[in-house]
C-alpha cells in the first residue's frame, strides 16, 4: 500500500496522492482517454484498448491516484520488469492541467519505485512536447532514441505459428518457461524479467505468449495482447514485449518470432499486428520495415538514470513502454 501524500497545487489547494482502488478504475479510465484525446486532438484515440484495468490487475506494479478537492483527477502506473521499471501511463483530467498534479504523481511514483528496488526506469512520451519532456526531466529522465509504433495487415488465414503458446503448457511447464524467459532477458540486461507481463496476459486472458525453442534452449519469445479490452484493441494484436536471444543467430530467431506473431495474430482473430521498436535497436527496426511494417505514432524513450537499459545495436527487441 501507498500512504496518502499531500502536495500543494499551483492554486494553493491540496493534492492527495494515494493507492488507486478498484472503485476508481472507471473514472481513471475516462480521465486517461479524455486527457490523451485533448492533447492529441484525436477523438477516441484509445478506442477499445485498455491501459487502466489491465495494469491495475497486473502484479509487481504501481497504481496511484491523485485527488484534488476530494475528486479523482489523475492516475499514474508503473510496472516492474525485474531490475527495470516502466512508468506510465500518467494522465490528468484536462480541466486540471497545469496545477502540479502531474508532478505530485511523478514524485509519489518515483518514491514507490525506490521501494521496489528497480535500478533503471524508462517511459514513452511525445517527442514534440516540451511540457512532457520538461516534466520528466525534472525527475531525472532524459531522452534517448525515438520509438516507432509500426503495424501491418495480417490477412493470411491463421495457421501454425511454428512456436509454442504459453496457454497450452501445463502448470509445471509454465513455471519452467518463466525461468527460461527470465534467463533470456537477463542475457539482454542484468535482472530484466518480464514474467509479470506473461502472467498478466494469461490470467486476464488478454492474448498469449509465443515461445520458440531450439532444442532445450529458448531462443525467442513474444508477449502478445489481442482484441478489445486488452492493450491491442478490437481487431488488432499487439506485441507488448518480444526478444530474441543475443548471439550470432539472433537475426534468424527474430525473423521466426515476427512471422510467428503474425500467424498468432490471425489465430486470435486480429486483422493487424502492431509492434513498437526503439530505433536504437537498429537491426530490429530495419527488419520490421523490410517485412512491410509502416509507422504511425512516434515518441521518444526517456530513461532514469541517463543511459539505455537494453536498447542498443545488436539487440533484437520489440517494446515501446507505452
Amino acid at each position: 500500500m501507498v500512504a496518502v501524500v499531500d502536495h500543494a497545487c499551483s492554486a494553493g489547494c491540496a493534492i492527495s496522492v494515494r493507492q488507486l482502488r478498484e472503485e476508481d478504475l472507471e473514472t481513471a479510465d475516462t480521465i486517461l482517454r479524455n486527457a490523451f484525446d485533448a492533447f492529441t486532438g484525436l477523438a477516441n484515440l484509445f478506442a477499445k484498448r485498455d491501459y487502466v484495468h489491465t495494469r491495475w490487475h497486473a502484479q509487481h506494479g504501481v497504481a496511484l491516484a491523485a485527488e484534488l478537492e476530494g475528486a479523482l483527477v489523475g492516475s499514474c502506473f508503473a510496472t516492474a520488469w525485474g531490475s527495470v521499471s516502466v512508468l506510465g501511463p500518467l494522465s490528468v483530467h484536462p480541466d486540471r492541467w497545469d496545477r502540479g498534479i502531474g508532478k505530485a504523481l511523478m514524485a509519489a511514483t518515483i518514491d514507490r519505485l525506490a521501494v521496489l528496488g528497480t535500478r533503471q526506469c524508462g517511459l514513452f512520451t511525445f517527442a514534440q512536447s516540451a511540457k512532457h519532456l520538461g516534466l520528466y526531466q525534472r525527475f531525472g529522465f532524459w531522452p534517448q532514441f525515438l520509438t516507432c509504433i509500426l503495424s501491418r495487415e495480417v490477412s493470411i488465414a491463421g495457421g501454425a505459428t511454428g512456436g509454442l503458446r504459453y496457454s497450452t503448457l501445463t502448470d509445471a511447464d509454465r513455471e519452467n518457461c518463466l525461468r527460461d524467459c527470465a534467463e533470456l532477458t537477463n542475457a539482454l540486461c542484468d535482472g530484466l524479467d518480464v514474467s509479470s507481463e506473461i502472467k498478466a496476459v494469461h490470467h486476464q486472458k488478454l492474448g498469449d505468449t509465443l515461445l520458440f525453442w531450439n532444442g532445450s534452449r529458448l531462443e525467442a519469445f513474444a508477449v502478445c495482447h489481442a482484441g478489445g479490452g486488452s492493450e491491442a484493441g478490437a481487431g488488432s494484436c499487439y506485441v507488448k514485449f518480444g526478444a530474441a536471444r543475443p548471439g550470432p543467430h539472433a537475426d534468424r530467431a527474430f525473423e521466426r518470432l515476427i512471422a510467428g506473431c503474425e500467424s498468432l495474430a490471425t489465430m486470435l482473430g486480429a486483422l493487424r499486428l502492431n509492434v513498437g521498436v526503439n530505433t536504437a535497436c537498429h537491426e530490429s527496426y530495419r527488419a520490421l520495415l523490410a517485412r512491410g511494417y509502416a509507422g504511425g505514432l512516434q515518441g521518444v524513450a526517456m530513461e532514469r538514470p541517463n543511459r539505455s537499459a537494453y536498447h542498443r545495436l545488436g539487440a533484437y527487441i520489440i517494446d515501446d513502454w507505452r
